[in-house]
């Protein structure tokens, strides 16, 4: 088992919190530090909790090759490029990344990243982040997530890629390192995600099988997905954040510009109320509406010894007077008193029955017999 409740910097993550709302930053800077920094103060505005970054050169994540192996695939919105080119264009500067966790911290916000090697994990302890995360297609690099494990701070699992295999091999590596902070992000890697392919449902296998708190890292369009993951047991939401959809960053067709992420939060924050408890109980409200169910009435004038028939007693509204279960009971027997029309029906009016036999209101929580 791993950890239901743990913290990334001042805010705990898990069972009976709220879920943990990130915006990924990735390379919508578009190269412009200025514009890095307006992300993450659009993200405090929004009311995210973190701003993620991406720790990478083209050279650690790849080589610079033009042969086939090295270059994009034809199905998707980077279609042509080389990995090289792509993710020198992409990536996000390491003297910026210090500068930019400050400026999260001043603005409440926890700033963490995904490392694609060793050095950059080294480069983010110095750095002194709270958290790791380690992107899907980094999902099988077992020395890779030994290291980060290895610094016993939570681990976010992007799984957009992966076999069951991979995922309990990782979960595995983080157990020997006896790092229990882990959480699994149902992801789709693919940009933008059709609603038809995002499975939600997912989320909760995930929980059940690996026994760890499970959360999303969406690239569809909108936030109706985001909010559905609550009802799922999402415990984290991973969104990317740009200024201008179309402002020409590798990830703005996908990202959410700030009026949207902030709606986003809103609706989530609305969903984790709406969901409440699993345990099935009235509110205080509705208790006290239950006034408003059926009990049985008297709909005409009854004299005592009058025989107890459906043209004088029926189920109506309010419920003020016997359950309604009790109405075969009551047939057939005599009054024990006049009872006037609209005069709400108790034991006492009904020859042979007692408190005993009909102890209920329709206003009561009575057990079934």
């Amino acid at each position: 088992m791993f950890s239901r409740r743990f913290k990334i910097g001042d805010k705990f993550i898990g069972d009976g919190c709220p879920a943990y709302i990130v915006a990924e930053i990735s390379g919508n800077h578009n190269g412009d530090y200025d514009r890095a920094v307006e992300i993450i103060h659009a993200a405090a505005k929004a009311g995210a909790d973190a701003v993620k970054l991406q720790t990478y050169t083209a050279d650690t994540l790849t080589i610079d090759s033009d042969k086939p192996y090295f270059r994009t695939s034809d199905n998707n919105m980077w279609a042509g490029r080389t990995l090289y080119d792509l993710y020198k264009e992409a990536y996000t500067p390491w003297e910026w990344q210090p500068k930019l966790k400050e400026e999260a911290k001043k603005l409440g916000l926890e700033c963490f990243s995904s490392p694609f090697d060793p050095t950059s994990v080294d480069f983010l302890e110095d750095m002194g982040v709270s958290a790791y995360k380690i992107a899907s297609y980094e999902i099988n690099d077992i020395p890779l997530i030994r290291k980060v494990a290895s610094k016993r701070k939570p681990v976010i699992f992007a799984t957009g890629i992966a076999y069951r295999s991979d995922i309990e091999r990782a979960l595995k590596v983080c157990k020997e390192e006896g790092n229990d902070q882990i959480i699994l992000l149902k992801c789709v890697s693919s940009y933008p995600t059709p609603y038809s392919q995002v499975n939600l449902q997912v989320m909760k296998t995930l929980a059940e099988e690996h026994g760890c708190l499970v959360g999303l890292s969406d690239h569809t369009i909108g936030s109706v997905v985001p909010v559905g993951s609550i009802f799922m047991g999402g415990k984290m939401i991973e969104k990317h954040l740009t200024l201008d959809r179309k402002g020409g960053g590798v990830d703005d067709a996908f990202s959410m510009e700030p009026d949207e992420f902030t709606a986003m939060v809103r609706d989530v924050r609305i969903a984790e109320e709406a969901a409440g408890s699993e345990v099935y109980e009235l509110t205080d409200k509705q208790i006290e509406e239950r006034e408003g169910s059926r009990s049985l009435f008297a709909v005409a004038d009854i004299k005592a010894g009058e025989v107890i028939s459906t043209d004088n007693v029926r189920s109506v509204r309010p419920g003020v007077g016997m359950h309604t279960m009790y109405y075969d009971l009551i047939l057939g027997k005599k009054a024990s008193t006049d009872v006037e029309r609209g005069t709400p029906i108790a034991p006492e009016m009904i020859e042979g029955i007692s408190r005993d036999d009909a102890p209920y209101t329709g206003q009561d929580n009575c057990p079934i017999d």
